[in-house]
């Protein structure tokens, strides 16, 4: 391993207190030819994880960034286990059930108390939506072979604002993606217009608990109404599918006489992602199914995998069991009250650093106070600088706060989003506040001091101002290049 006073070889890797355990190069891109120490593998490996960003300050993320010591201790104790191994592990498998039966009954399905709820636990929010994605369209096909129709163009409805897994799922699985556009104003899924693109050979209509770019809950129960009116004008059984990713574990707790889950009749399936409110490390989701009949049977494997019978619904086969025991462990460490106790502790921080943005006069707030706890906000004024160039001036603090543009037909709206997770403090949010002020005053001092130098030379200057989509392009252009560049041939 080179020290640091050597140069710096582009194929080599490179940390300064590696020479105390070796001093043969590394190369980047191949397996080294021979072992290297525990104690220089680690160093290598920890020097470069310094120039990550800090977890704790990725405002961008949903995602679950500390849990409990005995939590992490559980998790490590399970991280050799694979779940798939059911017959090996059968308490791992019952711990995952009572998951399921316990999300089931928070989210109000049909079943009694000692009734067997049906779903499962997935790997994200992604395998969870594909599931039940798979699940509509083989019952869609099914009653299309039995009527004597074609079964070959199904189609899925969403809102513009959908997460991309659902795009995924549109394209992997060859069902046509038709989307409700949003406007300025007004960034969910209209229920209305959503039920206008409904026809024959719509699989479901999927509503967003929680929408990725504000945090606003859709109206289900609208939803459900304008869809059961058409259902009886056509004879159809449009179904709906709540993609209850973020707030699946919020609306319970904060909003517990909101209807969206499974006491709406429509509603067939919910996927939840446990690694985002859950308060579990990722990456762990859920998708449940109000009965079995809304499961197609030949969709469940059951396999003979040393020894036992194991019925199985996955598109993946071996998992890691630390997830699922983490989800269990939180579930019973902190019961109803404690999970609701976390969600508004999240709200009133959320509406603290709203009521911060606000103070500003700088910005509008374009979240709502009823959803996912986050704050997104976009400038009333971009002529002298951007709500890019905030989100690139706060990285000078530590904070990671990503800026973009919604989708059509609001692309013209460029925002700012702040997610407030448990382990975002009131302290943070005011060492935020302080922060961003601090960005917009040094912004304007860069702009009039560049405009005062540029005057005592005498010269024309002429401000030219990037255009939110000159600036989207910029981004993207610089990224392709970067990829172009770096020849990656994986997949993330």
């Amino acid at each position: 391993m080179v020290i640091s006073t050597m140069t710096i070889d582009a194929g080599v890797l490179d940390s300064t207190f590696v020479s105390r355990y070796a001093s043969t190069p590394l190369p980047r891109n191949k397996m080294p030819e021979k072992p290297t120490t525990c104690d220089a593998a680690y160093q290598i490996i920890s020097g470069e994880l310094m120039l990550d960003g800090n977890p704790r300050l990725n405002l961008a993320s949903f995602v679950t960034t500390w849990m409990e010591p005995e939590c992490d201790k559980l998790m490590m104790e399970a991280i050799n286990k694979n779940y798939v191994d059911m017959d090996e592990y059968p308490v791992t498998t019952e711990l995952q059930n009572r998951c399921v039966n316990m999300i089931a009954h928070l989210f109000n399905a049909p079943i009694g108390e000692d009734e067997t709820a049906v779903g499962v636990g997935t790997v994200g929010n992604t395998e969870a939506i594909m599931l039940a994605g798979l699940a509509f369209k083989r019952k869609w096909q099914n009653k299309r072979k039995a009527e004597g129709k074609p079964y070959d163009k199904p189609n899925i409805i969403t809102g513009a604002n959908v997460q991309v897994c659902w795009e995924k799922f549109a394209r992997y699985f060859e069902v046509e993606l038709k989307e409700v556009k949003l406007r300025e104003g007004y960034y969910v899924m209209d229920p209305v217009k959503a039920v206008e693109l409904v026809d024959e050979n719509t699989i479901c209509v999927a509503a967003i608990l929680g929408s990725t770019l504000t945090g606003e809950f859709e109206d289900v129960k609208l939803l459900n109404e304008l869809l059961t009116k058409k259902n009886e004008e056509t004879g159809w059984d449009t179904p709906i599918h709540v993609d209850a990713a973020s707030g699946g574990f919020i609306a319970p707790f904060l909003y517990p006489d909101l209807e969206w889950d499974f006491r709406l009749p429509l509603v067939k399936s919910i996927n939840v992602s446990g690694h985002k409110y859950g308060l579990v490390y990722a990456g762990v989701g859920w998708v449940i199914w109000r009965s079995n009949e809304d499961l197609p049977d030949e969709l469940i494997f059951h396999i003979n995998y040393l020894g036992t019978d194991q019925p199985t619904f996955t598109l993946n086969f071996s998992k890691g069991s630390s997830q699922i025991i983490a989800q269990y462990y939180q579930f019973i460490r902190l019961g109803f009250e404690g999970y609701k106790l976390i969600m508004k502790n999240c709200a009133e921080n959320a509406k603290s650093l709203r009521e911060g943005i606000e103070k500003t006069g700088k910005f509008e707030v374009v979240s709502k106070d009823i959803g996912v706890p986050l704050v997104a906000f976009s400038l009333k004024d971009s002529s002298i600088y951007s709500v890019f160039d905030i989100s690139e001036n706060l990285r000078r603090f530590g904070w990671i706060v990503p800026a973009y543009t919604m989708p059509a037909n609001a692309e013209n709206i460029a925002v700012l989003r702040v997610v407030v997770r448990e382990d975002f403090s009131r302290s943070l949010v005011d060492r935020l506040i302080t922060d961003i002020q601090k960005v917009l005053a040094d912004l304007v001092s860069t702009v009039a001091a560049t405009s005062s130098l540029e005057s005592t030379k005498n010269v024309k200057v002429a401000v030219v101002k990037k255009t939110v989509e000159e600036t989207v392009q910029e981004i993207t252009s610089y990224w392709k290049k970067l990829v172009n560049k770096e020849k990656t041939t994986g997949v993330c």
